[in-house]
């Protein structure tokens, strides 16, 4: 409670959303901040007061007009860049054709990336191909960056014979070993701790490899976030933790999760360089990324770093957005949509057309179509087969426990 003028108690104030269904979504219009505001410090001697800045702006290489400019500019070539936009319009038909095959009965869950294909894809691109990723829920584009078959990820969204995960996930939970990528776990926020032990233990090792994880901005209203912070704080390992304030958690907004400016100046006062960065900005995205894992690479420890963006999508296929926020509300963030950002700055520097863009999203669709149907030939969802009863038994215990044994003996699997 709090004290009124009067000295009586009025109720604590609980903060809601600025824009409901019915109302008018206005986010200010274009931005103020500008891809040459914030200098690019040396990422091997920057310390966290020299951040300041960096968390309360907003670091941006792509301006409203789609050129690249400023000291974050990564000066990436045409052919990096186009296959980015390749792999953020696989994602997103990928994610299309995957919700399509949930609302037909052919998939129990889904959860899409709609409006966040440049994180995973650009941040990934960043790093190096062995270090580790802990994701959350909308990372899965990583595992195309890293070469990952539609196939695989399919058959583990149906839990076929070939899921390699043998059906102990829920789909979207996708886990790779040859990729470097861990399987996010339904309690989310725990990837951020993992994350940092993981990065730890690589630092004790004496290997090169970082270890990066991202959550989002309603999860970092959770201990998991802290625990994270607190140990990369203190023992500096090479990791970078990004919070994904994509303005909703499932159906509480942002505000609900933290009562300071933003999400970057936290991680100023665990004396962690910390950075916001325009989330649907590929090329912003990527910079930051190579800085901190420049920084990593040093043994200068952690990076936390904001990512700005909007959940354009539902938050699962569970989940109705037009009962909580406006149904236009991201055709008015500013941020603009991270795949056309891309595709107009390529077509502005004559590296692409539309004509061209047609005919990948042609090329890339009828792949996922075949991909599917390649999936299916491995079970399905409503007639199987399966994963075998006996593997419930497997690759959990290097050595089998008595009492384990003894219960798949009963079994007779």
């Amino acid at each position: 409670m709090t004290e009124d003028s009067r000295g009586g108690l009025e109720p604590y104030s609980v903060p809601t959303a600025p824009f409901r269904p019915g109302d008018e979504a206005d986010f200010g219009g274009a931005w103020k901040e500008k891809p040459g505001d914030l200098s690019r410090p040396d990422p091997v001697t920057c310390e966290a007061q020299e951040t300041h800045k960096h968390a309360h702006g907003l670091i941006r290489v792509l301006d409203d007009d789609h050129s690249a400019s400023g000291e974050w500019n990564p000066q990436l070539n045409a052919e990096t860049l186009i296959e980015g936009l390749e792999m953020m319009m696989r994602l997103r038909i990928f994610d299309d054709r995957m919700m399509k095959m949930q609302r037909t009965g052919k998939l129990s869950f889904y959860m899409r990336s709609f409006g966040e294909e440049a994180i995973a894809i650009a941040q990934t691109m960043a790093l190096e191909k062995t270090d580790w990723i802990f994701p959350s829920y909308r990372q899965p584009g990583a595992q195309f960056v890293r070469g990952r078959d539609m196939v695989s990820m399919i058959c583990h969204c149906i839990g076929n014979t070939e899921d390699n995960v043998r059906g102990r996930q829920m789909p979207v939970h996708y886990t790779w070993k040859e990729g470097y990528f861990i399987s996010i776990s339904s309690p989310v926020g725990t990837q951020f701790s993992q994350a940092v032990g993981v990065a730890m233990a690589s630092a004790y090792k004496g290997d090169d490899q970082a270890t990066i994880t991202w959550l989002g901005d309603g999860t970092s209203a959770q201990g998991d976030y802290h625990y994270g912070l607190n140990f990369a704080s203190v023992f500096k390992p090479p990791v970078i933790l990004n919070v994904v304030n994509n303005q909703w958690a499932i159906s509480t907004h942002r505000n609900v999760a933290t009562g300071g400016d933003n999400f970057a100046a936290r991680g100023l006062a665990y004396d962690i360089p910390s950075l916001r960065v325009d989330g649907n900005d590929f090329l912003a995205l990527y910079s930051v990324t190579k800085w901190a894992r420049e920084r990593a690479s040093a043994g200068k420890g952690a990076t936390h770093i904001e990512v700005y963006t909007y959940r354009a999508g539902a938050h699962s296929s569970s989940d109705d957005p037009s009962r909580y926020r406006p149904g236009d509300e991201f055709n008015c963030w500013p941020g603009g949509d991270p795949v056309d950002r891309l595709k107009q700055h390529l077509i502005k520097i004559g590296a692409w057309s539309e004509e061209k863009d047609a005919e990948l999203v042609e090329k890339i669709d009828s792949e996922v179509m075949a991909a599917y149907k390649e999936a299916c030939t491995y079970g399905d969802l409503a007639s199987g087969p399966y994963p075998p009863s006996s593997t419930i038994f497997t690759e959990v215990y290097e050595n089998v426990p008595w009492h384990v044994q003894e219960q798949r003996e009963e079994l007779g699997v």
